[in-house]
């Protein structure tokens, strides 16, 4: 198949041309030889690299922690419609055992493959958190720190975990971060009070990422710069909710002039409302209600969000002044290289997974393929 007549957004540039599609794989940009082939006229629509979820808890009414096959099924085929084609089912700070089965499920549903968004891992946020910076987490199930309780949860599916979110400053922590850095595993700063010296120590046992700046987190005083300005005044990596809800747009502005869009990743944190109507809903066992595009427990604190990554690429492209492929960048590029698939994905690139999203001048999503096969369109 070649798909033509379209914008190609590549990492650096935007061109027109023609990307054709043979076993699942990018086969040849702006092929010479089409004879035979099936060619879809996309009449001047972009063409994206599919974009990576490495943050998101539920869609469509289930959740991570629902712990079964259908559940994670459903998010996938969800938020594919959003243009998402990969993703890390994310899990809540709940009882070991809670835990437990999700991590099966998601391990499960990875080997075997899925008829949406493609599982890529599995991202623990939590337990290992600070019973000060809970959020929408429930202090009732955090953990100290330990190999042995990090064992206990993945059983035999410590290789489908990808990324930790936890506490440098809670006691544990330090060889924690030690041993998931040697083990190829993220651990990424979240849900934690620790001041700007205590982050420093957690980024040089082996922290490399930020959990949705800002929030559950120190923020930055000019007399002690906290997490955010340890984040600011280091090259790790920071996860940003484009929602205007959890960052307001000059925060969100300020932040990336800081990190610049190689360093920052567009993530949903979304819960299972995404793509539901208004109402009553869960997260990690607790009460969430969402309403006019806020997800809250019932003190009013954020659980979560609704968003699509759609929505957040249209939301930094209609609130800050970087150019489209920079934007798209920090929804595919740079997610792939944090999940270490950037050999494969996150670029439009001879040999790449046909992992595609064409959308028109508004950003509507108008169809989504995934390795090739379309799993949706608009029509």
């Amino acid at each position: 198949m070649v798909i033509n007549n379209c914008k190609i957004i590549f990492d650096d540039r935007i061109e027109e041309g023609s990307v054709q599609i043979k076993s699942g794989k990018i086969f040849k940009i702006n092929p010479t030889e089409t004879y035979g082939e099936e060619i879809m006229d996309v009449g001047g629509l972009y063409l994206s690299p599919g974009f990576i979820d490495i943050h998101i808890h539920g869609a469509g009414g289930s959740d991570t922690m629902d712990g079964t096959p259908e559940a994670i099924e459903n998010i996938s085929k969800t938020i594919v419609r959003f243009g998402t084609t990969s993703f890390l089912p994310t899990t809540m700070t709940c009882s070991i055992e809670d835990i437990r089965r999700p991590i099966q499920a998601a391990a499960d549903a990875k080997k075997s493959g899925t008829e949406g968004a493609e599982i890529l891992g599995i991202h623990l946020e939590g337990p290992f958190i600070s019973p000060l910076m809970t959020g929408a987490q429930n202090p009732d199930f955090i953990q100290l720190p330990s190999k042995e309780i990090l064992h206990n949860l993945a059983g035999d599916n410590l290789s489908d975990i990808l990324q930790v979110t936890l506490a440098p400053e809670i006691e544990g922590s330090t060889e924690l971060i030690r041993y998931l850095k040697s083990l190829g595993i993220t651990a990424s700063i979240g849900h934690s009070k620790a001041n700007y010296a205590e982050a420093l120590k957690g980024f040089e046992a082996g922290i490399s990422h930020s959990t949705h700046l800002f929030n559950a987190m120190t923020g930055f005083h000019h007399r002690e710069p906290g997490i955010v300005g340890a984040v600011f005044d280091s090259d790790i990596t920071a996860e940003v909710i484009c929602d205007g809800i959890h960052i307001c747009y000059p925060s969100l502005r300020t932040a990336l002039k800081v990190k610049t869009p190689d360093k920052a990743i567009l993530i949903t944190d979304a819960m299972m409302a995404c793509g539901m109507p208004d109402g009553l809903y869960s997260l990690g066992g607790q009460e969430v209600f969402v309403k006019g595009g806020s997800a809250r427990l019932k003190d009013n604190t954020l659980a979560g969000s609704i968003l699509t990554l759609d929505k957040a690429v249209r939301n930094l492209y209609e609130n800050t002044n970087y150019k489209l492929y920079e934007i798209i960048r920090m929804a595919t590029l740079n997610p792939a290289r944090h999940c270490r698939v950037h050999h494969k994905k996150g670029l439009i690139k001879e040999g790449h997974d046909a992992d595609l999203v064409l959308f028109d001048e508004n950003i509507e999503i108008q169809k989504v393929f995934v390795s090739g096969i379309m799993r949706f369109s608009k029509e």
